[in-house]
């Protein structure tokens, strides 16, 4: 049972990840000025197209078909409801930056460069390396002013989901499972899964929040 809690935990959240590396790579956040090409969701003043909709999916489509190998065909990924998964995760990015923006949270330029020298994906035996990290965005079709924007908005939505957590208590449930089993690494790991289901849960709720306040137009049309 803890094996399954454990994976289920780790699956849900490099879901997530998967997700936002898709952002950083396709514009998370950027509102269209220009109002080129389809439009599948405005949220407030950002809009996903249907372009960036596409790769996040295939993305975690990619995802998931890793995990599950053969077994992951057309009708799991119905069941699954993996399409909207996706729209309704990209939403609530889009909604933790307004959230963000209205609270007045920032990122530094100290704290951007050190987010990126710290980036694996730009080191070289070790360290962080100018050279690599020009080469990758180039590859990307990325300009490292892009890219650093991007970045910036990851590390908000960041600091957005970490105040959220602040409101997450575990107190009366660790006590009970310390009374109820004395293996201190069962205890931990429980406290962990239990911990990651209601940093979830309030980020959730408080999303939902704020739906009610922030217009939000979506064409489901273009994800069928």
């Amino acid at each position: 049972m803890l094996r399954a809690m454990r994976k289920y935990a780790k699956f849900f959240y490099v879901f997530l990840f998967m997700v936002i590396i898709s952002f950083v790579f396709w514009g998370i956040g950027t509102v269209d000025k220009t109002g080129n090409g389809e439009i599948i969701a405005e949220v407030g003043e950002y809009k996903i197209t249907r372009e960036e909709y596409w790769k996040a999916y295939d993305n975690v489509f990619r995802f998931y078909r890793e995990v599950y190998k053969d077994k992951f065909d057309e009708e799991m990924e119905k069941k699954m409801k993996l399409k909207e998964k996706v729209l309704d995760s990209l939403i609530d990015e889009r909604v933790l930056l307004i959230a963000a923006k209205e609270a007045g949270m920032t990122v530094s330029d100290e704290e951007l460069n050190d987010a990126i020298t710290r980036e694996p994906f730009f080191m070289k035996n070790g360290n962080f390396d100018k050279e690599t990290y020009l080469n990758r965005l180039r590859l990307n079709r990325i300009t490292p002013e892009t890219y650093e924007n991007l970045k910036r908005q990851e590390l908000i939505l960041n600091k957005m989901r970490r105040f959220i957590w602040l409101s997450v208590d575990l107190t009366d449930t660790t006590a009970t499972l310390n009374q109820v089993s004395g293996d201190e690494q069962v205890v931990k790991m429980l406290n962990e899964t239990m911990l990651n289901d209601r940093r979830d849960k309030a980020v959730k709720s408080y999303v939902e929040g704020m739906k009610k306040q922030i217009k939000i137009k979506i064409d489901t049309k273009l994800i069928s």
